[in-house]
């Protein structure tokens, strides 16, 4: 472990900062104990920016980043953008986050793009260490946008504290058949690009989806946006903050047990590999009593 490289991180200092979490993603010998070194800030807000490709999320994350610096020169900000993985180096595919290239001479905003690899729900595999190391960095907001694979981004309502779920109008067709998945984990929704046409009719059937979910203290706002010209922007902002108001009044144990479960299951998984089990079935195969059950139990010590 090097104690020098958390105190810097904790202090502030970016490029540290960019060598921790390359240490957490990459696995690197002795991260654990980097992580368990870390002093984690759980009251820095997540904010998980999801939903389906073609949305608008990073076009909408630039227009927040743009508006809340304007609004508080000293606030601090920090983007994990998780990507696709690169077939040829297993490296992220930056895409859209080239949109938010006029923040990166900003001292106050960190962006950090990591690749899927592999990881369904839209989430890395390393985004939870990743987003607590980021916690420990003193950010003022933390912003986690997933790469839009539709109904299995439910993963990233483990992980935030406020989830963002953003659709376009032309996405109205859709709600019916999406709503048993990721429409169940928004705490806010966002119609963004709402100058098209349809964006009213949108809002309308979340309205009615609405209606159909269990009743809970927080009433869930459905805001419209157009990201590009900065429009709803201000009321989303609103939105977030208000819902983080209403958050620290939960019981924020559910939220940890999951965070916890996913990685122990992870590193229980960890040396299981499907390459590696087909081998060793097709061994096994060759003998007529062969039975799954059996072959499985060494897995369940």
């Amino acid at each position: 472990m090097d104690p020098e490289l958390i105190q810097k991180t904790q202090a502030g200092d970016r490029n540290a900062l960019a060598r921790l979490i390359s240490l957490v993603e990459n696995e690197s010998q002795g991260y654990h104990a980097l992580l368990a070194g870390l002093t984690i800030d759980r009251s820095v807000p997540v904010i998980g920016i999801t939903g389906p490709p073609g949305a608008g999320k990073s076009t909408l994350i630039n227009a927040l980043l743009k508006k809340m610096c304007e609004k508080d020169a000293s606030i601090s900000l920090a983007v994990l953008a998780v990507d696709p993985t690169s077939p040829f180096n297993h490296g992220a595919l930056l895409g859209d986050r080239l949109r938010m290239n006029e923040h990166y001479a900003n001292a106050n905003i960190y962006i950090r793009s990591i690749a899927t690899r592999g990881a369904l729900g839209g989430l890395s595999a390393k985004t939870l260490e990743i987003t607590d190391v980021l916690r420990a960095a003193k950010f003022d907001y933390i912003f986690i946008e997933t790469v839009g694979v539709g109904q299995s981004e439910v993963e990233v309502a483990s992980l935030a504290d406020t989830t963002a779920v953003v659709f376009v109008p032309e996405s109205g067709d859709e709600i019916q058949t999406i709503k048993s998945g990721i429409m169940e984990i928004a705490d806010i929704f966002v119609i963004n690009k709402s100058d098209r046409q349809g964006a009213d009719m949108l809002l309308k059937n979340i309205q009615v989806t609405l209606h159909e979910r269990v009743k809970n203290d927080w009433d869930i706002p459905v805001i419209k946006t157009v990201a590009q010209r900065g429009e709803g922007v201000d009321e989303l902002i609103n939105a977030i903050k208000k819902h983080q108001q209403f958050r620290h009044q939960q019981d924020k144990s559910r939220l940890l047990a999951e965070h916890a479960y996913r990685i122990i299951q992870r590193q229980r998984m960890k040396d299981v590999k499907v390459e590696d089990l087909q081998k060793q079935l097709s061994a096994a195969l060759v003998d007529k009593d062969f039975n799954i059950y059996k072959f499985l139990e060494k897995y369940y010590q």
